[in-house]
């Protein structure tokens, strides 16, 4: 069974549980955690032709689009009074970049949509005690001024197997104060609160290797 948002009644939004089929086509772009953002203006869009777009936006109605994951991040937004939707896929590289903003900044341009009016919903990705980085992480973030007291964790000295020891970055948190960057209201932001690491339901590219099969987060207004 699919893990189902509660975004609004005028939305429809999921996340794909493992060798589960999706419910109907639903367009997603050729990741490359980048921060490009596509403005889908048509159905029947492909991979090809999405190539290189990590973030997708449309007005559509009935148009699902989606992110494909396995521990990154997958946001969804809502603008209610224009229905317009996002689908953004923000790993560690996507979320310095400040993917969630561009995409943001995108909507106000295609859609005239106000951030403040936005509802945002943070799907599941790797939690904080399992997102064991490097010290090169960690000083990606410190030095593209994110608030690295909030979002990071030392747990002692990294041991084998063990990935709570170490550096940690919080990548939800990380996500989080970016929406509120780009104004939108703390209490429009909701999480759902699933790692991907710890729910079997889901891949984990940590858990199992990179070769694993991707989750599908995707959004369709009705």
């Amino acid at each position: 069974m699919s893990i189902e948002y509660s975004i609004s009644e005028d939305v429809y939004a999921f996340t794909s549980c493992r060798f589960e089929s999706l419910p109907f086509e639903v367009t997603v772009g050729h990741q490359v955690h980048g921060n490009a953002v596509a403005v889908i203006d048509m159905k029947g869009m492909t991979r090809d032709d999405l190539d290189g777009f990590d973030a997708l936006i449309t007005n559509l109605p009935g148009c699902a689009i989606g992110v494909r994951t396995a521990d990154c991040i997958p946001i969804f937004l809502y603008d209610k009074e224009h229905k317009a939707i996002a689908a953004i896929h923000s790993g560690w590289k996507g979320t310095l970049q400040r993917i969630v903003i561009k995409t943001i900044a995108q909507m106000h341009i295609s859609y005239r949509t106000d951030a403040s009016e936005i509802i945002a919903l943070i799907g599941p990705g790797i939690c904080r005690k399992c997102f064991q980085v490097g010290e090169e992480v960690v000083l990606a973030f410190r030095d593209t001024d994110f608030p690295i007291g909030s979002i990071y964790s030392w747990n002692g000295p990294k041991k084998q197997g063990d990935i709570t020891t170490g550096h940690h970055i919080d990548l939800v948190e990380a996500n989080r104060w970016l929406l509120l960057e780009a104004g939108v209201r703390p209490e429009n932001i909701s999480d759902c609160g699933i790692c991907t690491y710890e729910d079997g339901r889901l891949y984990s590219a940590r858990r199992e290797g990179q070769e694993c099969g991707r989750n599908i987060n995707a959004i369709m207004v009705l």
